[in-house]
């Protein structure tokens, strides 16, 4: 006999802790991952050394002895990082963040990505740790577009390794999108796009071809544009933005329902319909049978009217030689089309004074008159 199966074990309700700290704002999930291994997180009074915990909204969870505060709304905003501020929540050699510079009026925020301290430019900024995570996926492919000044002059032959790809210590660059833009003194400006974000990556590839990175602004990052912000300005994105866009729904941070796959939506029952005639559909008399199409009288199909009439002149054709060789008048065509000249008569003059066909020479029809 063999062993019954083992019941599979319950799920556990709730979510994972790391992954509620992250959609609180706290920090990434890595981050809370951090913070709970050094026990800073407490459930229910008790203090929590694992990440694998999951919690519902009935427990108590403290982040270094502060409540966790209710999930707003997942929230993005576009930020001019000026050049010389760290993209990190706090510096270990003391230099001014990001963090230190944003409005007062800001709520808790992380950064998506990082730009390096040399660099100026685009930054995305969320108090939402799902967001952030979506938005830093590399399966999103985004296209980030960056104004880069170099010191020289290249020619366009020069910056071709960097479109086919290029090895830099070891590590593999993908091919990055660069167009020589202009001269402008001992300088040239290039527009460089790339869907990687590897540390230091422009700098370093141009390197690897002789040319120093003097300047480098990050213009885009997917669909969102620097457009006309100055250093330290901040502009929120709206939420319609990130339903239309990013199928995110900033309220539950999910994927709105109308976007995602059919099997993943909830089943919807239909109520059963009930027996009887269609309300839409007018029923049918009994009475009052209905007509049928006409049918050729070879059979088959129902027959246009043209259809029609053209079996039934074949039909009487073939029905007239048979009966004595002469060839019946045909019908008149429906839709009261007017019927044919009588043909003839024997002694070669029909009505209208012509031979047949219309000439005794046999000429096309409206020729002279024939002879009789």
């Amino acid at each position: 006999m063999t062993e019954q199966a083992k019941p599979k074990a319950a799920t556990p309700e709730g979510e994972r802790i790391a992954k509620v700290l992250s959609r609180a704002g706290v920090a990434s999930r890595r981050e809370a991952e951090r913070m709970i291994q050094l026990g800073e997180v407490s459930v229910n009074g008790k203090v929590i050394d694992s990440p694998a915990l999951n919690v519902t909204a009935k427990d108590r969870i403290t982040v270094r002895g502060e409540p966790l505060a209710a999930r707003e709304p997942a929230r993005l905003w576009l930020y001019y990082k000026p050049e010389g501020l760290v993209t990190s929540a706090s510096d270990e050699k003391g230099r001014d963040t990001v963090f230190d510079h944003l409005p007062e009026d800001l709520p808790r925020v992380m950064s998506v990505g990082r730009l390096d301290l040399n660099s100026e430019g685009l930054l995305l900024l969320t108090n939402d740790g799902e967001l952030k995570r979506r938005l830093e996926l590399p399966s999103t492919g985004w296209l980030r577009k960056y104004r880069v000044r170099i010191k020289g002059n290249p020619t366009d032959p020069e910056l071709e390794p960097l479109r086919a790809g290029i090895v830099v210590d070891g590590e593999r660059f993908q091919p990055m999108i660069v167009s020589l833009d202009r001269i402008q003194g001992a300088n040239a400006w290039l527009t460089v796009g790339l869907r990687e974000g590897k540390n230091r990556e422009i700098r370093r590839a141009m390197t690897q071809i002789g040319l120093t990175v003097n300047r480098l602004i990050r213009v885009s990052y997917g669909p969102f544009r620097l457009g006309d912000l100055e250093p330290n300005g901040v502009e929120e994105v709206k939420g319609r933005v990130l339903r239309d866009q990013l199928g995110f729904d900033p309220d539950t941070g999910e994927e709105p329902e109308a976007r995602r796959p059919a099997s993943a939506r909830p089943a919807r029952t239909r109520a059963p319909r009930e027996a009887g005639p269609s309300p839409t559909k007018p029923q049918r008399s009994a009475e009052a049978p209905a007509k049928a199409a006409p049918r050729s009288r070879t059979g088959g199909k129902p027959a246009s009217s043209k259809g029609a009439f053209l079996a039934q002149s074949a039909q009487g054709y073939l029905e007239g030689v048979a009966k004595g060789g002469k060839r019946p008048s045909p019908a008149a065509k429906p839709g009261g089309g007017k019927p044919s000249a009588p043909r003839p008569t024997s002694a070669g003059r029909g009505p209208s004074g012509t031979g047949p066909r219309g000439g005794a020479s046999g000429g096309p029809r409206g020729g002279k008159p024939g002879r009789g």
